[in-house]
């Protein structure tokens, strides 16, 4: 290229673009212009990459993308396109993250998506363009300005917390998150809890967040950045909160997503707390420390206590809205109990009992039978009633007894992960031993609870991380662990073997791992527990309700069949 002065274009693409059926014939079509086709891993070693760059780097294969990019950045005769395949959601993060790459060095960045479809009409005009506007700029000798990509992430330090900065967090789980929320502002932190997660918020991060990303970012972010442009906020005194799981789901890249999302609103000052348990991102204003760990533990089991009663009862009660009220009711105690000062073992324990206790004595109808409903899927979609249209309330409107697996579950699942990763995957023996003291620590918190649940009428206690991945183990790998991975699939399980064979696998469209372990399971847990009707339902701005519902309807009315056939029986 340099001998002869040609220009070359970088075309960056998944390993599987090199195939001619894939890639339709672009890399032919560019040279037909005289251009020079470089693959990206074929530059990446000469580029270096300015970091901290603004994303998670997850994959060796976006390492090498962002080393091309920048490479592609420093030279006057490459440019570079990338390859981006319809609906692949971790692209929308490299997407964005090499335009960042290229833009700071002023140059043009072009992504082509390529599906099944082989009218290369569109590409074939996009590249003409790309071309046309290079040979502009050579003709105008224009000068480009060449930046450092700098993108350092701004601190939350000591500082803002003593300043009583407002930190807004979104929702996700309110039966959750209306119990944790008083725990972590009774540690000194001045902690907002959204309650703008509705279709609006949808619509606001359709505007700030790649389209292509799924669904519960377009919420949590959405969520975010509505109550930003509210007004309701000074952006000079508000930081935003948000758990980070470090693992190969995009959602490791939420806060990423929220921090792209605020440079284009112009509050790119506002710094975004990272919250998590494996070292990522710290901030010396927030600090995880074992005080606000066990508040947060005591919050999320009494969460999954509110959670696991109200659900059981509130379809018998008697009294219509007894349910709730008692909920409330308890509630209030749990408020105050998370706010004290001092949070003892002795008063969790007497909260768990009271719970169980007044919940299990509320009068209901005992004689009637409903069709036992469960649901699993992407934590997000799970918990949140505005990303699943209200699943439950739907639930049981139509007759149903519902039961949502336990949320502490899947930070222990989380932490179980890191104990295979140090077996069988060269973690290191230091994470696996203090993961292993995560699991054991919220055993010993949960064994009491358990202990009250069991000695109950009508509840069940709960099922330990060991014994989930246990029934998983029969159908996937447990080194299945991008998204909700062999999660999902032993809940599915667990669920069965508690009685509520009837499920609902609740998923973001194009979330390619739950549908994995989620929709790809079904066919083989249906021929190891034939009275599994499963129902997999896909949420996303653009799904039709009308279809959810229908569907459900249809699993619903399988599940009162089998219900009437089963009261037959002698």
């Amino acid at each position: 290229m340099e001998d002869n002065h040609a220009r070359g274009i970088v075309l960056a693409g998944r390993p599987y673009h090199i195939d001619p059926e894939i890639n339709h014939g672009i890399p032919e079509l560019i040279t037909s212009h005289r251009v020079a086709v470089l693959t990206e891993d074929s530059v990446s070693h000469l580029g270096y990459v300015e970091r901290p760059i603004r994303v998670v780097d997850q994959w060796m294969y976006h390492s090498r993308l962002y080393a091309a990019a920048e490479f592609v950045k420093q030279r006057d005769d490459l440019d570079l396109i990338q390859l981006n395949s319809f609906g692949c959601g971790l692209d929308a993060v490299t997407t964005d993250q090499v335009h960042e790459i290229l833009d700071s060095g002023d140059k043009i960045y072009t992504c082509l998506k390529i599906d099944e479809v082989n009218n290369l009409g569109a590409a074939r005009i996009r590249v003409r363009s790309l071309l046309a506007a290079l040979r502009v700029r050579d003709m105008n000798k224009t000068v480009r300005n060449i930046r450092p990509l700098n993108q350092q992430r701004v601190i939350f330090t000591e500082e803002m917390r003593e300043a009583g900065y407002t930190i807004i967090a979104p929702q996700m789980s309110p039966i959750h998150f209306d119990v944790i929320m008083p725990a972590i502002r009774s540690m000194g932190y001045n902690l907002v809890l959204l309650n703008n997660d509705g279709h609006d918020a949808v619509n606001v991060g359709l505007k700030y967040v790649n389209n292509d990303a799924c669904y519960p970012s377009l919420m949590v972010v959405g969520q975010i950045m509505s109550a930003l442009l509210s007004g309701e906020y000074d952006p000079d005194r508000t930081a935003v909160i948000m758990s980070q799981t470090g693992g190969g789901c995009r959602a490791t890249n939420y806060v990423a997503f929220i921090r792209r999302a605020l440079k284009k609103a112009g509050m790119e000052q506002i710094p975004v707390i990272s919250l998590n348990t494996v070292g990522l991102e710290p901030n010396p204003g927030f600090k995880l420390t074992p005080a606000l760990g066990i508040r947060l533990i005591y919050g999320a089991e009494l969460g999954d206590l509110f959670m696991k009663c109200l659900y059981r009862m509130r379809p018998y009660e008697e009294v219509e809205g007894s349910a709730n009220e008692l909920h409330q009711k308890l509630l209030n105690e749990v408020h105050a109990f998370l706010a004290s000062k001092h949070v003892t073992y002795g008063g969790y324990k007497r909260l768990c009992k009271k719970i169980v206790r007044e919940f299990d004595a509320l009068p209901i109808k005992e004689d009637l039978v409903k069709p036992r409903v469960g649901i699993v899927g992407e934590i997000l979609v799970k918990y949140m009633p505005a990303a699943n249209n209200y699943l439950v309330d739907l639930l049981e409107s139509e007759g149903a007894e519902v039961m949502v697996p336990d949320f502490l579950d899947f930070f222990n699942y989380c932490f179980y992960n890191q104990i295979y990763k140090g077996d069988y995957l060269g973690q290191s023996k230091k994470a696996k031993r203090l993961n292993k003291t995560f699991i054991r620590a919220i055993s010993i918190l949960r064994k009491y609870p358990s202990k009250v649940l069991s000695s109950s009428v009508h509840f069940t206690p709960h099922t330990g991380i060991a014994d989930i991945a246990d029934m998983a183990r029969p159908i996937v790998d447990i080194g299945n662990q991008t998204g909700e991975g062999w999660f999902l699939t032993g809940e599915m399980i667990e669920l069965i073997h508690a009685g509520f064979d009837n499920i609902v696998c609740v998923q973001p469209f194009g979330c390619l791992p739950n549908h994995v372990v989620g929709k790809g399971v079904i066919k083989r847990i249906r021929s190891e527990h034939p009275s599994a009707n499963i129902v997999a339902i896909d949420y996303d701005p653009g799904a039709s309700e009308v279809n959810q519902l229908n569907r459900i309807k249809l699993m619903l009315s399988g599940a009162v069949k089998k219900l009437g056939k089963t009261a037959k029986q002698p």
